[in-house]
């Protein structure tokens, strides 16, 4: 960063806050806030993830079967999109930060498509679950030993899936919101802790993805 660049940031830019003094001290407690925030979220998510691998322990048989029942296709490319979603939008960030605006616009929209990709082919899968019987109660499809560990299971699934939705969808928002400004210009080299701010918060969505990714489609299934 050059001596220029320092002095910058060090003044009021054109969307610092009246509260702040500076570009770079509203950029990092933006950061700091959204770092805060994330750590809420993992506690939250790292609740359900210890509480379903502890019903994973309790009947390894019923959540193996259930693990057999999911569409693992569909997870897989889902987490290629996922992964191919928080590339395009780091190489964004990168982008903006050496003020190419038209670039940040164009791998934002493409990260927009990924996600858009990932709900449609969510809703398919919640489609082909149903359809086959897997959603517990009097319906469910899977019978005799091990299914009320399977039972668990895909209550676990949506539960899971459906929250990753929700994170999901506000992420796409924010991210569109992100190719508004990069659009109108409203984002710059110097001033763009917006940009970085989404990042984080898609890169989370992404990560949470990750953990869930082995634990619906991978865990007991090769046993």
């Amino acid at each position: 960063m050059s001596a220029a660049t320092r002095h910058r940031e060090d003044l009021p830019g054109p969307e610092t806050e009246f509260q702040y003094p500076s570009e770079r001290e509203q950029h990092d407690t933006s950061m700091t806030g959204m770092w805060l925030f994330l750590a809420t979220e993992t506690l939250f998510f790292g609740g359900l993830f210890l509480i379903w691998l502890y019903y994973r322990y309790l009947f390894p048989a019923g959540f193996a079967l259930a693990t057999e029942h999911t569409e693992f296709a569909i997870g897989t490319v889902n987490s290629a999109l996922l992964i191919t979603s928080s590339v395009t939008y780091a190489c964004g960030v990168a982008a903006i930060r050496v003020g190419d605006r038209k670039l940040l616009f164009r791998l934002a929209v493409a990260t927009i498509a990924l996600g858009v990709v990932f709900m449609l082919l969510k809703g398919v899968e919640w489609y082909l679950d149903i359809d086959a019987g897997m959603v517990p109660g009097p319906g469910f499809a899977l019978r005799g030993p091990g299914s009320q560990g399977a039972a668990l299971f895909w209550i676990f699934y949506y539960l899971a899936t459906l929250l990753h939705a929700i994170h999901l969808l506000i992420g796409l928002g924010l991210v569109t919101w992100i190719a508004l400004r990069a659009r109108n210009g409203t984002v710059t080299r110097e001033s763009h802790a917006s940009v970085e701010i989404v990042g984080l918060y898609w890169s989370f969505v992404d990560m949470v993805w990750l953990v869930l990714y082995p634990m619906i489609y991978l865990a007991g299934r090769a046993g």
